[in-house]
């Protein structure tokens, strides 16, 4: 729940100050500011210890490097974060995003239906967890365009 707040508070935030006069900031640079606050946020725990643990648990049992694979995540959510905030890159970074998130659903699929918890909590039901997806994935496809 935490990423929706991000994506969605952060791009609010931005998307106000656009209308109070900051002309830098129009809708989709708005947007693209809440979806980088949102990588970050999701980005960031993939190394903090008790969430990596979570993380990897996640994986399907199927996948090789389950480790290695929520590092990668990890820092691919942390660059295409700060790819967004540059205004050559945000595109491309949006698309990949995009991509990334679809790549991870899985892992989301996987846990709820093993009943991983992360972070104490049980993971998200699917059908809630797949409304979550197709917004982020929604919001970084808008990015883009």
């Amino acid at each position: 729940m935490a990423p929706l707040i991000a994506l969605i508070g952060g791009t609010a935030f931005l998307w106000l100050l656009g209308l109070a006069g900051v002309e830098a900031l129009d809708w989709q640079t708005a947007l693209r500011g809440g979806l980088a606050l949102m990588f970050v946020l999701t980005g960031v725990v993939h190394f903090l210890p008790s969430w990596r643990r979570d993380f990897v648990a996640m994986i399907p049992p199927t996948l090789p490097y389950p480790s290695l694979l929520v590092t990668v995540t990890g820092v691919l959510e942390l660059v295409g974060a700060a790819a967004l905030l540059f205004p050559p890159t945000a595109r491309f970074a949006a698309i990949g995003l995009a991509l990334l998130l679809l790549a991870m659903f899985p892992a989301n699929v996987s846990a709820a239906r093993r009943g991983v918890s992360l972070a104490g909590k049980p993971a998200t039901p699917l059908p809630a967890r797949t409304v979550m997806q197709v917004v982020f994935v929604g919001a970084a496809v808008l990015a883009a365009v």
